[in-house]
């Protein structure tokens, strides 16, 4: 157990550089952002709710852990162990998203067409809708995940070019 090391505190302090972190929660942001104002252009109203809800164009999940593999990529090497943690966790999310969690928003859109049809009188009629926007199309997955390449990307060169100019 000797050979584990021990976080140093100038280690710990480099949270606030962490590039792969970064690159994750940047990508998220923008694609959250890209879905609130593409609500906004289509619907013509501010719809909040799309800043944090899943669902959507495009992935805000599959953008997110592509940047943090390709971020990882860029700062460990494609070789690395943790690239390929990171490659196989995308590639779950990524297949989750347009499996399990598409398959049952498309449930639940069924199940709340079923309460729609309910006579007034059943105990159910009243229930509160289910969320029927839990998954991705294969598009917007795609879509998250070059979202999410092109952000890490350009982290990457904006920091290379930063640490050229500095030195």
């Amino acid at each position: 157990m000797s050979n584990i090391p021990v976080s140093s505190s100038s280690n710990s302090s480099s949270f606030f550089t962490n590039l792969p972190l970064i690159s994750a929660f940047v990508a998220f942001v923008l694609a959250q952002s890209i879905k609130f104002f593409t609500t906004w252009y289509k619907e013509r109203r501010w719809d909040y709710k799309r800043l944090i809800s899943s669902g959507g164009m495009p992935s805000s999940h599959s953008a997110t852990v592509t940047a943090l593999a390709a971020a990882i990529g860029f700062h460990d090497g494609l070789g690395d162990s943790l690239f390929a943690a990171s490659v196989i966790l995308a590639c779950v999310v990524m297949y989750d998203a347009t499996g399990v969690r598409l398959q049952a928003g498309r449930q639940a859109e069924v199940l709340n067409q079923i309460v729609y049809e309910l006579p007034a009188e059943h105990p159910l009629a009243e229930s509160i809708p289910l969320r029927e926007l839990l998954g991705h199309t294969p598009p917007q997955v795609i879509a998250g995940g070059m979202l999410g390449l092109i952000t890490a990307t350009m982290i990457h060169l904006i920091v290379s070019v930063g640490r050229q100019i500095a030195s």
